[in-house]
């Protein structure tokens, strides 16, 4: 030990260090040094019971992190946060329910249809280009989709509030 810390009773070390790693737990983003903090402060306790020596310490510290790391685990994993957007991180999910514009026709079941200023693969029953679609699912990176049976206005002349086409 070096010479500050001589003479400092281990129970007072540790406290710290479940201090510190609580305040880190504040700055850093997640949801794990608050457990080794546990862990730290458990140990802090044991020490100020039990005269163990500095080996005992690290091992009951490891045994404490590993009971409140799985502890930590279970207990979100029984109180799921529920997301504002469930789907942020599924784009092709966002999808489902969206009328797209078929741009490669869909033949043997397989073709492409525009998103926003791309092109997705879609699956779904023969289309063909310039035809609408909704897309009903995924299956991977593709949309599985299902023609409108009513063609739609093209986005861009009803999004830019210009005349809409005569029907024929």
């Amino acid at each position: 030990m070096t010479p500050m810390l001589d003479g400092m009773h281990p129970s007072i070390l540790w406290g710290v260090f479940a201090v510190i790693l609580a305040g880190a737990e504040i700055i850093v983003p997640g949801v794990f040094l608050i457990w080794l903090g546990v862990a730290a402060a458990l140990t802090a306790g044991l020490s100020l019971v039990l005269p163990i020596n500095p080996a005992f310490q690290l091992l009951a510290f490891a045994i404490f992190t590993a009971i409140s790391v799985s502890g930590g685990r279970l207990w979100y994993l029984a109180r799921p946060v529920a997301s504002q957007d469930p789907m942020l991180n599924d784009r092709a999910a966002r999808l489902v329910g969206r009328e797209l514009l078929v741009v490669e026709p869909i033949n043997h079941g397989v073709g492409r249809v525009k998103v926003d200023d791309g092109s997705w693969t879609a699956t779904g029953p023969d289309a063909d280009a310039g035809s609408y679609v909704r897309v009903t699912g995924t299956k991977g990176a593709a949309l599985i989709v299902e023609p409108l049976p009513v063609p739609l206005a093209p986005p861009d002349l009803a999004r830019d509030g210009k005349d809409m086409p005569e029907p024929e």
